[in-house]
């Protein structure tokens, strides 16, 4: 399984020119990875108005990953600010070829950044597969809660899309790696870079592999694309080698 991620400088509230510009930078990777992963809300920026920005029916962003998808011959991922008849969503989408769309609304929303009261949370955790890997869905600020991250042997790789600000960095950089090496599984975590009207973020976008080692890292502060080569066989081999799944505690997750 080959997964590029994309640090991605975003353009202010500008889906159409965040497109364009995102077009530009798969040349080199067209036809050649089974997964491109973009940020959280990489159409627009964290935006905290969603009445003003969030995308509608038909969902421009959602209509171009498909359209990318499928003349890629691959899986794009990503994050979007959507309006379902007035109730705002921060959502991950997963697009597959074919056009099929798996989608996670984000559960922990970031009370500090004013998300709680802009969004409304999901209640799913949702794993999609994907050429016979298995994907959790998770967004940011979910990286603090590893209850809700815990592998129940149904996952092989975390993707965690974000808008990470760079003043809590040291934050990001550990939480990725505690979640591969307690799940044991292989973690994407894709941040972006440059500047909004509130914060500064400056990346850290990397694929760790069940050791909490980190596989590929994109620098700093720098946009681009990462690619990394996933090895399930090996991440079984590992499993059964070192089971640490089967002593995990059994937590009860309840919906609100």
């Amino acid at each position: 399984m080959k997964v590029s991620l994309v640090q991605q400088n975003i353009i202010w509230c500008d889906p159409k020119a965040n497109h364009e510009h995102l077009e530009d930078l798969f040349g080199i990777v067209r036809n050649s990875v089974d997964l491109i992963v973009l940020p959280e809300m990489f159409s627009t920026g964290f935006v905290m108005n969603p009445a003003q920005e969030a995308e509608k029916s038909p969902y421009p962003s959602l209509r171009w990953m498909k359209s990318i998808a499928k003349k890629n011959n691959c899986a794009v991922a990503g994050g979007v600010s959507v309006n379902e008849g007035g109730i705002y969503y921060n959502r991950f989408y997963f697009v597959k070829p074919d056009g099929k769309v798996t989608f996670y609304n984000k559960k922990h929303l970031f009370t500090y950044g004013g998300e709680k009261a802009a969004y409304t949370a999901g209640n799913n955790r949702v794993i999609v597969e994907w050429r016979g890997v298995r994907f959790l869905l998770t967004v940011c600020y979910d990286l603090r809660f590893p209850v809700w991250l815990r592998n129940r042997d149904d996952y092989d790789v975390i993707l965690c899309i974000a808008s990470w600000p760079s003043v809590r960095r040291i934050a990001w950089d550990s939480l990725c790696s505690a979640r591969a090496i307690e799940n044991q599984c292989y973690v994407c975590a894709v941040n972006r870079i440059g500047i909004d009207p509130l914060c500064e973020y400056n990346g850290g976008t990397r694929v760790i592999n069940p050791y909490g080692i980190n596989l590929a890292l994109i620098d700093n502060d720098t946009e681009g694309i990462v690619t990394a080569e996933l090895d399930l066989t090996a991440l079984q081999v590992y499993r059964d080698k070192f089971p640490i799944l089967s002593d995990a505690d059994n937590f009860c997750i309840i919906a609100e």
